[in-house]
């Protein structure tokens, strides 16, 4: 009996190294989830008695586990994509926007066998990775541990195993994924559960969020062909376009609850206006002007400038406490 890998036949691509497709593989230079890390540093830093070497060392353990679970996902997300024919279509001769290289199973610089292996061994360096952090954090609280095990695991179910994105569950994990990478290496340096800390966790959840849901609007044709029910392939595009404009308004609201709150700092929703700007900007260009793509592209830059702004929120608020 044939199976469905046989049956797929990869687009030929110019030739490159086995290292350059894997780093392909592993998306290495799509690096925004990575950025939690950062966060979390400005969170910790100030009062500087919060901060020593055991911190530093769970940080580090835990930002190259995070790389290594990370590039775990993607493979597999890449591999079952291959599989069901979704990443063929959504890369194929007839999307030129969309650059082939990325996908080295479609691009047959990789085969589907390596892309496993790889998948696997970066799942277990990930997962090793993860229980150093724990040994080297100066706390250990039982939620913050089983967080990072949840994590784990659920990660690597994503779209291989379970396939948690297909069954409706794609866009809240995409989501929490982000939040738990801030929330957990937290936990970890300080023991406690901030507020303040889980708010930035849902903005810095929402960037990779929103930069997906771009994604599946461009990639509502593919997904619907292999059963994937994104959003944007179980709605209609007016359907798709409120629920994507609401969560838009969602994270400028977000900060401006926790601000009024008293969660966060009075200031908090003004630091955070350019990154609401931006948003509506990304919005316009991809459901006013209909350029999905360049709007996908931008959700990049909002991101990482709302990860700025959430350091200088935390920097702030940190001098304001040691003051």
């Amino acid at each position: 009996m044939t199976s469905s890998t046989d049956t797929l036949t990869p687009t030929a691509v110019r030739p490159e190294s086995k290292f350059r497709s894997y780093t392909r593989l592993g998306k290495l230079d799509v690096y925004d989830y990575y950025l939690s890390i950062l966060v979390v540093l400005s969170a910790v830093i100030v009062p500087a008695g919060r901060f020593g070497p055991a911190t530093a060392a769970m940080l580090v353990a835990f930002l190259l586990g995070e790389i290594f679970v990370i590039m775990a996902l993607v493979a597999f997300d890449d591999l079952t994509g291959f599989r069901d024919g979704s990443d063929i279509a959504n890369y194929g001769p007839d999307n030129p926007l969309r650059m082939k290289l990325r996908k080295p199973l479609v691009a047959g610089t990789l085969t589907a066998r390596e892309a496993l292996g790889f998948g696997w061994v970066t799942a277990a360096i990930g997962g090793a990775l993860w229980v150093g952090a724990i040994a080297l954090g100066p706390h250990r609280a039982m939620w913050t541990v089983l967080l990072i095990a949840v994590l784990y695991v659920i990660s690597l179910q994503y779209s291989y195993g379970i396939k948690i994105s297909y069954h409706g569950f794609q866009e809240a994990f995409i989501a929490a994924l982000g939040v738990a990478l801030v929330v957990a290496p937290y936990g970890l340096a300080t023991g406690t559960f901030s507020w303040f800390v889980f708010v930035q966790a849902l903005l810095f959840g929402a960037g990779p969020l929103m930069f997906g849901v771009y994604s599946n609007t461009n990639d509502v044709e593919g997904d619907r062909a292999v059963g994937r029910p994104t959003v944007a392939a179980l709605v209609s595009p007016r359907g798709n376009a409120i629920f994507v404009g609401s969560l838009s308004a969602a994270e400028f609201l977000i900060g401006a609850v926790a601000s009024a709150s008293g969660i966060a700092p009075w200031w908090f929703v003004f630091l955070m206006l350019p990154a609401t700007v931006l948003r509506a900007r990304q919005y316009f260009l991809g459901f006013r002007r209909d350029d999905i793509m360049r709007a996908r592209k931008l959700g990049f830059v909002v991101h990482r400038v709302s990860v700025v702004l959430l350091i200088a929120a935390n920097l702030l608020a940190g001098w304001g406490a040691a003051a």
